[in-house]
């Protein structure tokens, strides 16, 4: 019998996917998560018909869907659709600094709040078109693209598209359209990490059911009933306890009032989102089916919700409970896990911590190629694992601020598919900081333009010139170089973030405290040093100078020299100083050294370095 059913239900299953309806987009998300969202809305801006499709009620994913509700890094860089993000939820609370009600991050806010921000973004855009509650099916490769099938309610949807932009959570589309991919830690030797682990495993990081709580009132009782196989001693060290005698982090056990106000929401509410024996839970679920994944959540749940338990009863917090007026789902839990990582695909290139921390030290330029920023350090959750002991200790690992390349966002030998979110080619110690929010708004912005060049030019995903792509990113207020010298609206941001994209002069990265940056200094005096190595790998030019320090005059000889080499315009001292002055510079003395913002931006100006040698995905100057 078992037979024939299974017969009967996918001959009937076949019968409905062949009489499904069919309906076509220029551009296909699946996926309206944090980078779903924002390439349905970059997409939709450079006037391309786009689609994003949901299967939850909301959009957002982690930022809103998971309860995830405090972004993590990039405060000082509040580049594109995520400085529109952020300044959105400013204006709903009044003010920046009232997004500020948590330690943890500088930008709070409530989920709710942030799914109707995200969605009346999209609403504001004619070419973009949301549906929510309608899951992925199958994606089939055509001539002109994908044939995209999938289920809404009762009915079966075909969606045809010229490019399918993949940002679901777990990378389903990927796999379904034939990327290859990896799972877990990478080897040591394979990934050329000395962080690494030895050998590669499929251990991914732990993911979290997160749990918005509400201050109900001082005589409140919001107690739940105690969860199944409940055990407290599960959540001893999660805060200080005369019941804490042996924790896992020693130096992460903090007053329990810090823990709960780790992620305090506007509003009196709380996102419990605690790393520290708290409600992270270890599961690898990226390969299971959807039924196996389902069963598998159930009992990440019942840990978080054994951590309410356990802040109602054993810290005496009976006045906080689930909130009421948060997610619209059965247990108020919210709509989806926040997982931490996905499949990684193997893209054109891979981005590994050595481009981090070297940028201009390594054979690929990747730097060169940037799209988007990010300036948390690689944060990997693995205490829940059973034998977290034996696993790198990656907890804050600092790296300085980076560029995240444009090739990680484009697969291996798949044509007019671009894979967001959290399965971009990056190694496993990588994805520890490239997962968090707003790089990962970042990624959504590039592949929403990216896909919108190649649908409006007709022309392959790989075939965009990387220099175009880049100057759309800084038209749309973004970020190619993580420089924190000069804000968004300085005058010269833009091309301070153009040579800096060349390499002919770079930046520094460093450590402070908890911050990770890179600075250009642009007040800096210029050595000829600096410029020396960028030079030459830029045109094969020598600096032969006897001075320490590059003076304004030789500055201007130097820049009449490569415009010699290039068959560009040469300039008269007159016209330099008309130049600079036009600049917004002053003091125009031969004699005086020039600072590095100064050099940069007359560099830029005369020469335009940036579009006159095009760079290859590798970063490398294409002749």
């Amino acid at each position: 019998m078992n037979t024939i059913f299974k017969y009967i239900f996918f001959t009937h299953l076949v019968l409905l996917l062949n009489s499904c309806r069919t309906y076509h987009s220029d551009i296909l998300v699946v996926g309206g998560g944090a980078s779903g969202t924002t390439a349905g809305i970059a997409a939709a801006r450079l006037g391309v018909q786009t689609l994003i499709v949901e299967e939850t009620e909301w959009l957002g994913g982690m930022l809103t869907s998971a309860g995830v509700s405090a972004i993590d890094g990039n405060n000082k860089m509040p580049g594109g659709l995520w400085g529109e993000f952020r300044d959105s939820l400013a204006m709903r609370y009044g003010g920046l600094k009232n997004l500020e009600t948590g330690w943890v991050s500088n930008t709070l806010f409530e989920p709710s709040v942030g799914a109707n921000v995200l969605l009346n973004m999209c609403k504001k855009e004619k070419l973009l078109d949301v549906w929510h509650k309608t899951k992925f099916i199958s994606a089939v490769k055509t001539n002109k693209g994908w044939s995209v099938k999938f289920k809404k309610g009762n009915e079966f949807f075909d969606i045809k598209t010229k490019v399918l932009i993949d940002a679901t959570e777990l990378g389903d589309v990927a796999k379904a359209c034939g990327v290859k991919y990896d799972i877990g830690m990478d080897s040591r030797s394979v990934s050329g990490e000395d962080i690494a682990h030895e050998n590669a495993n499929n251990i991914v990081q732990d993911l979290t059911y997160v749990m918005v709580l509400k201050d109900y009132g001082t005589n409140a009782n919001k107690s739940i009933d105690k969860p199944d196989n409940y055990n407290p001693s599960l959540y001893y060290c999660s805060c200080k306890t005369p019941n804490c005698t042996n924790p896992k982090e020693s130096n992460r056990v903090w007053d329990c009032s810090i823990m709960l106000t780790y992620g305090k929401l506007p509003n009196d509410k709380y996102m419990i989102n605690w790393p520290a024996e708290g409600n992270d839970y270890y599961v690898n679920l990226i390969e299971m089916s959807e039924d196996e994944r389902n069963e598998a959540l159930k009992e990440a749940k019942n840990i978080s919700l054994g951590f309410l338990y356990y802040i109602q009863h054993e810290l005496g917090y009976k006045n906080l409970g689930l909130a009421d007026d948060e997610f619209p789902t059965f247990d108020q839990l919210p709509f989806i896990p926040y997982h931490r990582e996905s499949r990684r695909i193997h893209g054109i290139v891979r981005f590994n911590i050595n481009h981090i921390t070297h940028p201009f030290e390594q054979k690929e330029k990747l730097y060169r190629t940037g799209i988007a920023v990010g300036d948390y350090p690689v944060d990997h959750h693995h205490m829940r694992y059973p034998n977290w002991e034996e696993l790198p200790d990656l907890h804050f690992y600092p790296v300085p601020s980076y560029s995240l390349p444009l090739g990680t966002i484009i697969p291996q030998r798949v044509e007019d598919l671009i894979v967001a979110e959290k399965s971009i080619s990056v190694t496993n110690i990588v994805n520890g900081t490239t997962r968090l929010q707003p790089v990962v708004l970042q990624i959504g912005q590039v592949s929403g333009v990216l896909a919108a060049l190649a649908v409006k030019e007709n022309v392959k995903i790989i075939d965009i010139p990387i220099r175009t792509v880049q100057t759309i990113i800084l038209d749309q207020k973004g970020y190619l170089m993580p420089y924190l010298d000069l804000p968004l609206s300085h005058r010269h941001f833009k091309p301070l973030q153009r040579i800096g994209s060349t390499g002919i002069l770079r930046g520094t990265g460093k450590n402070v405290g908890w911050a990770n940056q890179t600075w250009f200094y642009v007040d800096s005096l210029l050595k000829a040093d600096q410029l020396a190595d960028g030079l030459r790998d830029f045109c094969n030019m020598e600096l032969k100078l006897s001075t320490e320090f590059i003076t304004v005059g030789k500055a201007t000889n130097i820049l009449n020299s490569l415009a010699q080499q290039f068959n560009l315009k040469t300039y008269t001292t007159n016209e330099f100083k008309d130049i600079w002055i036009n600049l917004g510079f002053n003091n125009y003395m031969e004699e005086r050294i020039i600072t590095r913002l100064e050099f940069a931006v007359i560099l830029d100006k005369v020469i335009d370095p940036f579009n006159l040698k095009p760079v290859n995905f590798k970063g490398d100057f294409k002749n």
